[in-house]
């Protein structure tokens, strides 16, 4: 499914070039190579599969699915290192994405700059895909992201208390002493933390340390034991128009849904009764025909399949026609 959607623009593209065929290809091998694998498992919709994409195309082919050979292992298509980077690039996303919700910012609305501290930098190949996914104008790796976060410390009494009662309270003197981003990469990378109270070495662990992360106003962060994402939440009034411009879209491409309309269909798009959602249309007047395939915007009056929509706290009425 990700791989689908990470292709809409190589299967959406004009004509039909070799990047095109690559993607199709690509799809249909890994269709028809995991019916056949999950074959035995799921007999009657691996057997509808197989009729749809392989019979009825090529005459020649085995009868039946259950008469084909079962998949072979290619070990030259394994490629260990782009796992890897996958699998890191998938985090930083989920990561990403939480950080959106904490920030109640929708993904539709483009945002600046996401900052990430880890122990692996990723090439500027995944960097896109990640600023694609996230609609992140830009994803910066980072050594330090002390200018935007900060840790401080207290004790857990009910475990630190029973382990070192008399040095309690210098414990939590010490504590707030601490450079609070130090002490977090010391507590993250070895499970413990070191305190040296008076000549006695004291080891505390996350479970003894009560934790307070804070932000600097603005930026909103998630982090786990060896990644931390930070999004610089200020938006510029380019970025809000952009992200009016990528609502507008969504909500053409639900009418032309809702009117019926064929995925090739052209159409002519209407617009009226808001001074800002019109100016917004006129001005990225290309962009929005381009992506829901519109022939025309037309301003100050509605044709066809008609509807209001709140965009933004903005009300508009708008209407697709089919040319």
């Amino acid at each position: 499914n990700w791989y689908v959607r990470r292709s809409r623009e190589r299967f959406w593209a004009k004509g039909m070039e070799q990047d095109k065929i690559n993607a199709y290809m690509t799809l249909y091998t890994a269709l028809v190579t995991v019916a056949k694998a999950a074959a035995p498992m799921i007999p009657f919709m691996t057997e509808d599969i197989y009729q749809n994409l392989v019979k009825s195309i090529d005459a020649s082919a085995p009868e039946s699915i259950h008469l084909c050979d079962f998949p072979e292992v290619h070990e030259n298509w394994i490629d260990p290192k782009m796992e890897e980077d996958m699998a890191d690039l998938l985090e930083i996303v989920v990561m990403g994405r939480a950080a959106r919700n904490t920030a109640n910012i929708k993904n539709r609305q483009p945002i600046g700059t996401m900052y990430v501290k880890s122990e692996f930098q990723l090439s500027e190949f995944y960097k896109e895909i990640i600023e694609d996914e996230l609609n992140v104008k830009e994803v910066v790796f980072k050594d330090d992201i002390a200018d935007f976060i900060s840790y401080s410390f207290k004790p857990q009494m009910r475990t630190v208390g029973p382990k070192y009662g008399k040095l309690l309270n210098k414990i939590k003197t010490t504590l707030s002493e601490l450079d609070g981003n130090k002490a977090m990469a010391e507590l993250k990378s070895t499970g413990e933390l070191k305190l040296d109270i008076d000549g006695q070495e004291i080891v505390l662990l996350e479970e003894d340390l009560l934790i307070d992360m804070a932000q600097m106003e603005g930026y909103v962060s998630e982090s786990d034991h060896t990644i931390t994402v930070v999004l610089d939440t200020n938006l510029t009034p380019e970025l809000i128009e952009e992200g009016f411009v990528r609502e507008l879209v969504s909500k053409i491409q639900t009418m032309r849904k809702e009117a019926g309309f064929e995925v090739m269909d052209k159409i002519r798009v209407y617009a009226k009764d808001n001074d800002k959602i019109v100016s917004i249309m006129k001005n990225h007047d290309d962009e929005i025909k381009s992506e829901v395939l519109a022939e025309e915007i037309v301003t100050g009056e509605t044709k066809g399949y008609e509807k209001e929509w709140n965009i933004n706290s903005e009300k508009v009425t708008m209407a697709v026609e089919r040319i």
